[in-house]
Parts: C-alpha cells; sequence; structure tokens
C-alpha cells in the first residue's frame, strides 16, 4: 500500500488567535504523536489534507509527512471539527511503523438476508457500525462484511463470527453482540399466531385418532 504524501510545517505559533490565522490562511493546526518520541506541534495545507481523507480508506489511510525535510509514517488519529459548521480545527496524527500493528475503526457492512428474522416481521439491529480492529499498516482494509443471514429472531451475531481478511484481527471483545435479531410488536403478533396455530392443529388430530373398541 503507497502512502500519501502531505508536507507539516513546524515552528507554528500556539494559541486560539494564532491558529484562527492559519485556518483562515488555508492551514490546518496540527499535533504528531506516538511511538516513544515527543508530540510534535506542525500545521497542514487544508487542501493536501482533505484529498488525503477522502481516499476510500478514509482517516484509515496511510499518509506520510513529510517534516523538517525527514518523512514519518502516520495515521490519522483524530479530527476536531466546529460544532456548527463542521469545519476542521485541529488534526491529531498518529506515528505509525510499518510492520507493526495498529488499531484502527473500520466500517462493518451488512451482507445477506435474515429470512428467519423477515418470516417473523422482527428486525435486524446493527449494533457496531465501526469494528475496532488491529492491522499492520498495509493491511487496513477499507470495510468489512458480516453475513447476517443465520440470524433469528431474539438472537445475535457475534464479532468472532464475521470473516476477518487476512493480517486483521478484531481489537475488542470477540464475544460483542454486532447484529442482534430484535422482536416487534408485529413479532409478538406472529409468534401468537404461529402458537394459536399449533394448538388448532393439535386439536384436530386429537379428534381424528380412532377410539379404542
Amino acid at each position: 500500500m503507497s502512502a500519501l504524501l502531505l508536507k507539516a510545517a513546524t515552528g507554528r505559533p500556539e494559541g486560539t488567535r494564532p491558529s484562527r490565522r492559519l485556518r483562515r490562511a488555508g492551514q490546518i493546526p496540527a499535533v504528531v504523536y506516538g511511538l516513544g518520541a515527543d508530540p510534535l506541534t506542525v500545521s497542514v495545507e487544508w487542501l493536501e489534507l482533505r484529498q488525503a481523507i477522502t481516499t476510500d480508506l478514509g482517516l484509515n489511510a496511510l499518509i506520510t509527512l513529510e517534516i523538517d525535510g525527514k518523512k514519518q509514517l502516520s495515521l490519522v488519529k483524530d479530527i476536531q471539527r466546529h460544532p456548527v459548521r463542521r469545519d476542521v480545527l485541529h488534526v491529531d496524527f498518529i506515528r505509525v511503523e510499518e510492520g507493526a500493528e495498529v488499531e484502527v475503526e473500520v466500517p462493518l457492512i451488512l451482507t445477506g438476508e435474515a429470512k428467519s428474522v423477515e418470516r417473523a416481521s422482527g428486525m435486524v439491529d446493527q449494533v457496531i457500525h465501526n469494528l475496532p480492529v488491529l492491522a499492520k499498516p498495509d493491511s487496513i482494509p477499507e470495510v468489512l462484511y458480516a453475513d447476517v443471514s443465520a440470524l433469528e429472531v431474539g438472537s445475535s451475531l457475534r464479532v468472532s463470527e464475521i470473516e476477518m481478511p487476512p493480517g486483521v484481527r478484531p481489537a475488542g471483545d470477540p464475544e460483542s453482540a454486532f447484529a442482534v435479531g430484535l422482536i416487534t410488536r408485529s413479532t409478538k403478533e406472529f409468534l401468537r399466531s404461529e402458537r394459536a396455530a399449533e394448538a388448532a392443529a393439535e386439536g384436530e388430530e386429537a379428534d381424528e385418532e380412532p377410539e379404542e373398541s
């Protein structure tokens, strides 16, 4: 996997007013940390940053920061946005090593049809939409898929049941539920009608049994 190149300038003044001036000039205040080194305050060009984080991998895209002529492999760890305008205010980069595992969140998409849930007029509730995983930087997937065909009403599917790509493993509890077959009001009515039909069928069978002579 090739890493995107992003130039980062050092020596930016810290504080609210200098940061505002930076943003007005098209620069985004940032910090680089991790791998046991001291945090480093930098600034990056907004247009270059936007290009780097709008690939298919999103925030999980590998970014090579060029800082004072030296290159450092990194990932975007956090983006702070304005609560109303949603403008990017600040970015945290974390240093990574090419051959070492990192923890990232990957979008989880459900596939298949939970026919048992559908027949009972239930609902599939996706509990986890972004799954924390551990992977080496060149093995980070764009998305993960999980089949819910075996899901039944009142049951759940666990993270351990998701088929992971090579080199990827769950970062959290593998027994966490990612999808649940919810019982709705319609489901309860369906189950009542099923029980009533079974009882009626059993009654008919009893009536049809011949009397002993």
